[in-house]
């Protein structure tokens, strides 16, 4: 789960992280009361959504004047930011955050993430801050330095000292950069973060180290321990079929493609996507039902498919292990008939009950393709899809 940038550095200063100061607005109005109560003389008007390069989209803007605030919160709010993460299609801006201006002299980039490999949380560091952390990976991957922490240990004085001296810190700094780098460490396990990236960390004119951005995700497993984390979630941000696959704890991700895809297990799912770019076109979604759902549960998912406007076909692709062909089955007959079929679905099933599961499929007479292994399935729904086009 992902939040604003003004709730981030909430969280960041519960831990004692440096933040400068600073309040959200929905409005306008809310807008130039935040500007009047944090004094000025020079504030940030920030866009929040749910995506980074809002500075190059025009979603962040340094002003000078109450006047000026209220400008640039009059044209944010509300309007339609398109950067390198959202889509071409943009999000909305609901939510604006102003913040007391800083007077910089350095920008580095800081940021903690679960290294899988290691099984340890791994610390990333660049001088490069300010930037794309994309681009200097791929045009300068020598200034990017990361270090693992040992969970048993946790932040160690070798920690700062190496953090530091990739960072070209002075001694004033470094001392500085303990308790901050412990800060951050201590949110993002306690927490239970996935991600916490701090873009720019910068120092001041004044020698101060301070997080003048956060970007920050939780762990979604382990928000049944943080209610107070949980009641940060803003779906306004988030995919509205994503949030109603949620309810039925299927693991949706809505993508950019013309063919939906409903199959079991995430290695099967991405095999099944793989396989449909090699035939030509492009999936709609990652779907997987899991290996227990309920005859409902297929159905919710069958209907959440059919509800996106940019699917032109639908593959189903199940493999009976734990779950069975009928139950599968069952739910896209009971889908079908609730919500219609409006585009070409292709059904490839195998494994348990497979022969029940064809049956009561093609004793629907529903209008579906059957298929006999996966690589049929993708050419004959990419096929269908062509076809109709």
């Amino acid at each position: 789960m992902n939040i604003h940038e003004y709730q981030g550095k909430a969280v960041l200063r519960e831990f004692g992280v440096p933040t400068p100061k600073g309040a959200p607005a929905l409005s306008v109005e809310e807008a130039v009361k935040a500007a009047q109560e944090l004094g000025g003389p020079v504030w940030v008007v920030k866009a929040q959504i749910h995506a980074g390069g809002r500075g190059k989209a025009g979603g962040v803007k340094v002003v000078k004047s109450l006047d000026d605030v209220k400008k640039e919160a009059t044209r944010i709010l509300g309007s339609t930011l398109v950067t390198h993460q959202t889509g071409p299609h943009g999000k909305q801006v609901n939510r604006l955050y102003i913040e007391d201006g800083s007077a910089i002299d350095k920008e580095f980039y800081l940021s903690m993430l679960v290294d899988r490999e290691t099984a340890r949380v791994a610390i990333v560091v660049s001088t490069e801050g300010g930037m794309d952390i994309e681009k200097v990976a791929h045009d300068t991957p020598e200034k990017i330095v990361t270090i693992s922490v040992d969970p048993v240990a946790n932040i160690c004085p070798h920690h700062v000292r190496r953090v530091s001296k990739a960072l070209g810190l002075d001694a004033d700094l470094q001392k500085q950069m303990s308790p901050l780098l412990t800060g951050l460490y201590r949110a993002f396990t306690e927490k239970d973060m996935s991600l916490l990236e701090i873009n720019p960390l910068v120092v001041t004119k004044d020698k101060k180290l301070v997080c003048l951005d956060a970007k920050v995700g939780f762990d979604d497993n382990a928000l049944y321990r943080h209610a107070d984390v949980a009641a940060l979630r803003d779906e306004t941000e988030e995919d509205a079929k994503e949030i109603e696959a949620s309810k039925y704890d299927l693991n949706y991700v809505a993508l950019d493609g013309s063919i939906g895809c409903m199959v079991n297990g995430a290695g099967l799912a991405m095999a099944t996507m793989d396989i449909i770019k090699l035939y030509g076109l492009a999936p709609a979604n990652f779907l997987d039902v899991g290996g227990s759902a309920s005859k409902e549960k297929v159905a919710a998912a069958f209907k959440i498919i059919t509800s996106d406007p940019k699917v032109k076909g639908i593959l189903v692709n199940i493999f009976g292990g734990i779950m069975k062909c009928d139950v599968i089955a069952e739910g896209v007959v009971a889908a079908v008939k609730e919500v219609g079929l409006q585009v070409p679905l292709v059904v490839r099933l195998e494994g348990t009950n497979v022969d029940l599961g064809k049956k009561i499929i093609a004793e629907s007479k529903l209008n579906v393709t059957s298929a006999d292994d996966l690589d049929d399935a993708a050419q004959k729904i990419v096929a269908a899809v062509k076809k109709a086009a």
